[in-house]
């Protein structure tokens, strides 16, 4: 079993780092054309609210109720159920999709004003952020539609998971990033204002990625044409499942939106420090946090149709051991490196070297928390393949309360760095709750050994961070050093650490079999 988890595993890690990567070029180009000032912080804020839809309408909610259901028709074996399932549910979400996104263009103005009510009062009250909620306003309309791609996108996506080929969901994103570089690189020399074209690339990053879609449905014999069906029972088992993971599921991303609110009324380029940030804990987040979910939950759903409790139990600590393993050195790293990574990555254009000191603050508070988030993207699963939406409903209430709690506690003494510290700490309390829930109803029970293998793991972690610590400059000289150079430095600092975790696991006892479900630690 552990060994196609491994395969899977590795398939979309591979995609994703590729992905990843390229996001991580996106990244690099538009902080050299927009730095971290006003016109960074409206692209940062128009493309943030249809990526938070997007997690409740496809990758998150939708995601986690689908593919339950998914497998539960493809194991009858009848091909026609399954085609119906996916044409009822296409034209279902999709027509209601549409109407948000029509909704969406119409009232960005409102949308604007909810979610960036610092910029909304300036405009109200002629102040000095009133051009920015007329700009934010636009590049909504702009934006926007592109939660109507991705979300039938990420439907598509969870059908070929659903049928094991992982790859194709896991690489799709990299058109998203291709398409945003060369907006920045070709359309926006012929715009006054450069973040319209980034806006833009966003339009057509979803368009292309939706298209991308369709051979690989059409190799499966699963491209169907959609139809509304609001009363099948596939979609109201569907509906009546996604309705509270709407919210549990997207409890990170509604945090994220209420920062992003109260950023609005902090000074400029706040918004624009969580972003990048934030994005930089995205790159192992996604690689090995969402590589895992994204193999373990179509396993842990067909488990649970087959009424096998105990492998169920096995693959969640094949899991949990796979993102302890990746993540706790990803958190050292991120938290050691931090400046020298900013300083390689973006440091360039208009982001400069106060840009680097201001986002490394606000990035060693977000990563306090990163592995907390890895683990609720492995936790969750376990309720959602069970098809429990409403406990993690209640864990998510929970957490959001205390980000709540957190941002009214930090943001006065730190500012924007309290906002990712609220996150972060709000995040490591849902992720606790989760995993104490599926503990206590008996659902998740550690295999032998692996509280033995989580104590070599945090020893290797910090032994490693202390040597890459002790290796690296000070800023000053990341700063004085040529970009080649700099990022020549940083590599080696990557290599030995990488070198050192893993000899130091070796060096403990862990061997390639211990990363197996089942076996002793």
């Amino acid at each position: 079993m552990s060994k196609k988890l491994i395969k899977s595993g590795m398939i979309v890690s591979l995609m994703t780092l590729l992905s990843r990567v390229m996001g991580l070029v996106r990244d690099v180009v538009i902080a050299n054309l927009l730095g971290a000032g006003a016109a960074a912080d409206i692209f940062f804020f128009a493309n943030r609210i249809p990526n938070f839809l997007r997690r409740l309408f496809a990758e998150g909610a939708f995601n986690q109720a689908f593919v339950p259901v998914m497998t539960e028709y493809k194991k009858e074996g009848n091909e026609e159920k399954v085609r119906e399932l996916l044409a009822v549910v296409s034209g279902t979400l999709g027509g209601i999709v549409t109407v948000v996104t029509l909704l969406g263009v119409l009232f960005s103005g409102v949308l604007t004003a909810l979610f960036g009510w610092g910029w909304f009062w300036d405009w109200l009250h002629g102040g000095p952020s009133a051009a920015k909620f007329e700009m934010a306003s636009l590049m909504l309309k702009i934006t926007f539609p592109y939660l109507w791609f991705i979300t039938l996108t990420a439907m598509a996506g969870a059908v070929l998971n659903t049928f094991g080929r992982f790859g194709v969901s896991s690489f799709t994103p990299i058109f998203l990033n291709i398409t945003m570089i060369g907006a920045a690189w070709w359309i926006s020399p012929w715009l006054n204002d450069p973040e319209l074209a980034l806006a833009i690339g966003v339009f057509l990053g979803g368009l292309v990625q939706f298209l991308f879609q369709f051979p690989f449905l059409r190799q499966l014999n699963m491209l169907v044409w959609p139809k509304w069906g609001w009363h099948h029972p596939g979609v109201i088992k569907i509906r009546t499942l996604m309705i509270p993971a709407l919210f549990g599921v997207s409890v990170s991303q509604i945090n994220l939106l209420l920062n992003t609110m109260l950023a609005s009324f902090l000074a400029t380029g706040a918004i624009s420090h969580l972003y990048y940030s934030d994005r930089l804990l995205e790159f192992p987040l996604g690689m090995f946090g969402v590589a895992i979910s994204t193999v373990i939950l179509p396993a842990l759903a067909k488990k649970h149709v087959d009424a096998d409790a105990v492998d169920f139990s096995r693959t969640m600590d094949w899991g949990i051991r796979m993102v302890m393993l990746l993540g706790m050195p990803a958190m050292a790293g991120i938290a050691v490196l931090r400046e020298p990574i900013l300083r390689v990555l973006f440091m360039r254009g208009e982001f400069g070297m106060h840009e680097v000191t201001m986002s490394s603050a606000s990035l060693l508070a977000s990563t306090s928390g990163l592995l907390s988030l890895m683990l609720i993207k492995v936790l969750a699963p376990g309720y959602y393949a069970r098809q429990d939406t409403k406990t993690p409903v209640r864990i998510g209430i929970i957490s959001m309360i205390a980000n709540m709690g957190f941002n009214l506690a930090f943001i006065y003494p730190l500012d924007y760095v309290g906002l990712a510290l609220s996150t972060a700490c709000s995040g490591t309390i849902n992720a606790f709750l989760l995993y104490r829930g599926l503990r206590q109803r008996g659902v998740y029970q550690p295999e032998a050994g692996t509280w033995l293998f989580l104590v070599k793991l945090g020893v290797a972690t910090a032994l490693m961070a202390g040597l890459i610590g002790w290796l690296s400059p000070d800023l000053d000289q990341w700063g004085a050093w040529h970009m080649i150079k700099a990022s020549w430095e940083l590599t080696k600092l990557l290599i030995i650490g990488g070198v050192t975790y893993g000899a130091l696991l070796l060096i403990s006892g862990i061997r390639f079999h211990h990363l197996k479900a089942g076996r002793e630690g």
